[in-house]
């Protein structure tokens, strides 16, 4: 049914046998906020295609695939055949999305660009995503608020991959993975379902509650290190590299 789709990575020259750490970093509540972006955009999508106003409205969507949010949404409302009609729907949101970031304002997490230069300064860690995030949605979002060059060719798991977290984040483990070796593999996320992604994929877990879930929720979903954010740097960075 989701189809694994394969995008161009060339991680920069890394000296043989080095040990490597995979982090793959979710992006709403996580790496940043749009304030209300992406349900907007998905919103004004649907009513322009199904005439459905605020479609979302009643739909849980923290910590689930766009594939799992657009799929619930499009039954609720009576969409025939919904697989069938998620390419519609990504193209019409990706525009709505670009419109709705000029609109609203929105930041980056604590502590995140910071983390994001120091951890691209060494030599023995891989960045990509973890995300529910369409592809296209996600570049956007990275894109507005300045982050992209962190990510070279958006590469990771996102929602386009699977409807389910745990299997998105096994795509992209293995995208990012690809023919080289590495020991450690790293999710970062702010909500309970980035926790059990990590654990069903045997990942270490940095749970950040920068999101609605606080620290203690993140603990007692069994995240490895929960934190309130990641504004202390240099913590941050030894938690993701010496685990």
């Amino acid at each position: 049914m989701f189809a694994t789709r394969h995008y161009a990575f060339s991680p920069r020259e890394r000296p043989p046998n080095i040990t490597r750490t995979i982090i793959l970093w979710d992006i709403d509540y996580t790496l940043l906020y749009t304030r209300g972006a992406g349900r907007i955009a998905m919103s004004r999508a649907f009513e322009e295609l199904y005439g459905v106003p605020d479609a979302f409205g009643q739909v849980e969507v923290s910590g689930r695939s766009d594939t799992a949010i657009f799929l619930e949404t499009a039954r609720i409302n009576g969409v025939k055949d919904p697989h069938a009609a998620m390419g519609d729907f990504v193209d019409a949101y990706a525009l709505q999305m670009d419109v709705a970031l000029k609109e609203t304002t929105g930041s980056l997490m604590p502590g995140v660009e910071a983390a994001l230069a120091a951890l691209e300064e060494r030599n023995d860690v891989v960045q990509g995503l973890g995300t529910g995030n369409f592809r296209r949605t996600s570049e956007a979002k990275l894109r507005h608020y300045g982050i992209d060059h962190f990510f070279p060719n958006c590469v990771g798991g996102f929602g386009d991959d699977h409807e389910q977290r745990e299997e998105l984040i096994r795509i992209g483990i293995g995208r990012l993975r690809g023919n080289t070796h590495a020991d450690r593999i790293v999710i970062v996320g702010d909500t309970p379902h980035d926790v059990a992604a990590a654990r069903a994929n045997n990942a270490f877990c940095l749970a950040v509650a920068t999101g609605k879930d606080s620290v203690e929720d993140l603990q007692a979903a069994r995240a490895d290190v929960a934190l309130k954010d990641l504004s202390d740097t240099a913590h941050v960075l030894q938690i993701l590299t010496n685990f």
